[in-house]
């Protein structure tokens, strides 16, 4: 199963240290049967789209899976693949940058050809350059977006209710940042997606201090001195740390993190997809990369 993370830092821009691979001992073993791509997107000081990811496994390219990268931004997104359609390639690694935006997506679509020929109903079928489900996806999102003014939550919704009404999908979770904001999405309730939210150590809801923000897997670590004492919003496919305030997400949920940090959920999507599917109507690599066994540590 991919792992997402997600993060929102607030008004000002964070420095962190971000690792994609953590576990150096049974990393080479873990990525010959895992990992197929690793990735992180961040935003420059203008604003524009910042993304470092690598397509080979983790085993054939060690130094690049395990390096710690300081970044500063105030949004951030990583994903480590397992890929369920779509070659190991630079285009089919997450994340994906369109229109200024970026997203990660952890899941099974198929009718590919039907979504195909809705993007080319849109005249967005040249934002796509890989094979992968995920950037397709993408291309509906952003197409719906130039479609009603830039409005990226309505555009998810619009989106995702087209995919969940015709085509077959297995899950459709998503992290999509632009400089300022963040929206996650679980659906449904196939793979998990938690929600962590960090109060500033001052402000109205004196929240307690707590401790210097390091969140860990053997997946995907980030450490933040900047972010200890000021408020942050992850999202994250596991719970990175014991903090009891990681929430599991509900299947359906749209979250939405603007520059305050309050996360807004709504859930206006269709209670179950039209075309569901489960592990035993996938091919062998996509149901094999859609096991938790996949995802553990």
């Amino acid at each position: 199963m991919c792992r997402l993370f997600g993060m929102h830092a607030g008004r000002t821009p964070a420095r962190a240290t971000m690792w994609l691979l953590t576990d150096p001992d049974s990393l080479a073993q873990q990525s010959r049967r895992e990992a197929d791509g690793t990735g992180i997107g961040v935003f420059g000081p203008g604003g524009a789209p910042i993304v470092d990811k690598q397509p080979i496994a983790a085993y054939e390219d060690k130094a690049f899976a395990t390096e710690a990268r300081e970044l500063e931004s105030r949004t951030f997104v990583a994903h480590v693949r397992y890929a369920s359609t779509g070659a190991n390639t630079l285009v089919n690694t997450h994340p994906f940058e369109q229109d200024g935006r970026l997203l990660a997506h952890n899941g099974v679509l198929q009718g590919l050809d039907l979504l195909e020929a809705r993007l080319r109903e849109l005249g967005v079928m040249g934002l796509v350059h890989g094979q992968t489900d995920s950037e397709r996806m993408f291309a509906l999102i952003t197409a719906e977006a130039r479609r009603n003014g830039g409005d990226v939550g309505a555009a998810i919704v619009t989106a995702l209710t087209w995919i969940i009404e015709n085509i077959p999908l297995y899950a459709a979770n998503i992290v999509l940042t632009t400089p300022s904001e963040l929206w996650a999405v679980r659906y449904p309730e196939t793979h998990p997606l938690y929600v962590l939210e960090r109060p500033s150590r001052e402000g109205g809801d004196h929240a307690p201090h707590r401790s210097r923000l390091e969140a860990r897997t053997r997946r995907i670590s980030v450490h933040s001195d900047a972010l200890t004492e000021r408020g942050s919003v992850i999202v994250a496919t596991e719970p990175m740390d014991s903090d009891p305030g990681w929430r599991l997400m509900g299947s359906g949920e749209v979250a939405h993190v603007g520059e305050d940090l309050h996360v807004h959920s709504s859930a206006p999507l269709p209670p179950q997809p039209a075309h569901p599917l489960s592990l035993k109507d996938l091919e062998p690599r996509a149901a094999s990369s859609q096991q938790p066994s996949a995802a553990r540590g």
